[in-house]
């Protein structure tokens, strides 16, 4: 029996997605030889699988994701941080400082202290205890530049794109460098604000539009559409000031 639904398409729990010889995958289930959804989202395949991508929720930690979070207390152990997520995440000593280091409050601030954004891993995580981080790999630790924003976490796949396709796009066409954090925060560095605000208004257009087609195309477009007018801007401001 063929698919009930065309990829991308928007469902509500209880849809019927397919029967017969398929695999339930996430946010769906079976109930006998049919498949049916179990959250309001997008539905897809990926083979014989039929899945889900929810399009609201919150972020739940998975070993080996990218999170980008805020230290919001400080601990003998290290840092309490904030990932955007029901459960407080764990900067161990350890897993910030390489060498061997002595554990006191005061000393703790000189590295990261309470406000301070990071990029980390989460490097542990089995629901009886908070997500583990590290910031010890290559690019990881404090946030020094830039600005950080909050995307809806189930929208994170649409930003990122087929293969990186739309993430590509926003930083060769707004000239940012944008990192993506699993738990929906996205850090966005440009080489002015201008750049900076553009990159955010394309984010904040795919976070709405999500579910719709050929959202690329219409990305493309606003932004060349934006950067057009900052060039006529540019040109006025220039003619006025040597007029």
């Amino acid at each position: 029996m063929p698919l009930l639904f065309e990829r991308n398409q928007f469902v509500t729990p209880g849809d019927q997605l397919a029967e017969g010889d398929y695999i339930p995958g996430s946010n769906t289930y079976r109930d006998g030889e049919k498949i049916f959804a179990s959250r309001i989202g997008l539905a897809n395949t990926d083979g014989r699988a039929i899945y889900v991508v929810a399009i609201k929720g919150c972020y739940i930690p998975n070993v080996g994701d990218f999170v980008i979070g805020k230290v919001t207390d400080i601990t003998t152990a290290g840092w309490i941080v904030d990932i955007n997520s029901p459960y407080d995440a764990i900067l161990f000593v350890s897993e910030a400082v390489e060498r061997s280091f002595n554990v006191q409050r005061d000393a703790l601030t000189r590295i990261y202290n309470i406000g301070d954004l990071l990029m980390a891993k989460v490097v542990a995580y089995d629901r009886t205890r908070g997500p583990v981080l590290t910031t010890l790999e290559r690019g990881l630790g404090k946030i020094t530049r830039g600005k950080v924003i909050g995307v809806t976490p189930t929208k994170i796949p649409r930003l990122i794109g087929k293969k990186g396709s739309m993430i590509n796009l926003l930083k060769t066409e707004t000239n940012c460098y944008i990192n993506v954090g699993q738990n929906g925060m996205v850090l966005i560095s440009g080489r002015n604000p201008e750049d900076e605000d553009l990159a955010t208004l394309a984010i904040r257009k795919i976070e709405a539009e999500a579910h719709t087609v050929g959202l690329t195309e219409r990305v493309s477009a606003m932004i060349n559409e934006m950067k057009a007018k900052r060039g006529v801007t540019n040109v006025q401001s220039q003619a006025r000031e040597t007029g």
